[in-house]
């Protein structure tokens, strides 16, 4: 897997994101998301080893868009120039809780497990709701 090419991929991005250079550049979008599904992949297996919950996803499903909502935002640039997955039990869904990946240029990379859901108002519901259903799991844990 080539992260670099992920890397120089947003980059680009970052320094043009307008729909005309993404639309021309669509070919390097493939190439570059098709690594990062492959680094996903890799991921998968390897925190399988601890948690085989999450060994039934694939890759594809875990990720997010690269387009950006900007109805409410001051920076109305289109794209969100980051390669974004959630892995969990359940897919890319914010609970249960699970691991995030974020790759970004410029040392702004995360790799993290937990809750990461600051535009999500319900969140702390559905973790709470969750556990009183699960409670024979919480006392396991």
């Amino acid at each position: 897997m080539n992260t670099q090419l992920i890397i120089d991929y947003l980059s680009a991005l970052g320094m043009n994101n307008n729909r005309e250079w993404y639309h021309a550049n669509k070919k390097d979008y493939k190439k570059a998301n098709d690594e990062f599904e492959e680094l996903i992949q890799t991921l998968i297996l390897e925190i399988g080893k601890f948690d085989g919950s999450i060994l039934h996803n694939h890759p594809k499903d875990l990720t997010f868009k690269l387009v950006r909502d900007t109805r409410f935002s001051h920076d109305k640039s289109p794209y969100n120039p980051a390669f974004r997955a959630h892995i969990s039990s359940r897919g890319k869904l914010p609970v249960p809780v699970g691991y995030y990946l974020m790759i970004k240029p410029g040392n702004q990379s995360f790799l993290g497990g937990g809750l990461f859901a600051d535009m999500f108002k319900d969140a702390t519901s559905m973790v709470r709701d969750y556990i009183v259903r699960n409670g024979g799991e919480w006392e396991q844990l």
